[in-house]
């Protein structure tokens, strides 16, 4: 019978040394640190998605809104250079669009207050398109962007027309 005691050079006690151990903190906060960034990253883009679709989903309601004021048009509208406002003539009355400070503007009557349809606007034309038949307006658009480098610039265009000539 074979006694092991405790001054047997031969064997050795299997355990975590101090260095080992913070090696393995180190390893672990890495791994943490890298999990992090990658979260913070993901949550960024998030949120910057989440502002272009309230952002694309803002200018497609105020386009369908001033396709449907042409529509309803009693008289052709007409565009004033003076003030770069858009008059669209309704049996209700006078609707107006202008682009002023950033932003497209919408007046329901002549008297009538000058509400933000569409805010954050780099650029608003409304053009007369003459066709054979009828007369089409065409309103372009472009948004502001968050970022001041983009892939792909935020244009829309919206085409209305009346049957008034």
């Amino acid at each position: 019978m074979k006694l092991h005691s405790k001054l047997n050079p031969s064997r050795r006690t299997h355990g975590v040394t101090l260095i080992e151990c913070l090696v393995y903190i180190g390893a672990l906060a890495v791994v943490l640190g890298m999990g992090m960034a990658a979260y913070q990253r993901s949550l960024d883009h998030s949120i910057s998605m989440r502002r272009n679709t309230d952002d694309i989903t803002q200018a497609l309601s105020a386009g369908e809104y001033w396709r449907a004021d042409i529509r309803a048009a009693t008289q052709p509208p007409r565009f004033d250079e003076a003030d770069q406002t858009l008059h669209i003539q309704q049996t209700k009355g006078d609707v107006a669009y202008k682009f002023s400070e950033e932003q497209v503007l919408r007046r329901g009557s002549v008297d009538g207050v000058w509400t933000v349809v569409l805010p954050r606007v780099q650029q608003s034309e409304m053009i007369r398109d003459s066709r054979a038949q009828v007369t089409a307006w065409r309103w372009e658009l472009e948004l502001r962007s968050y970022r001041r480098e983009v892939m792909i610039r935020p244009l829309f265009t919206f085409t209305a027309a009346t049957s008034l000539p």
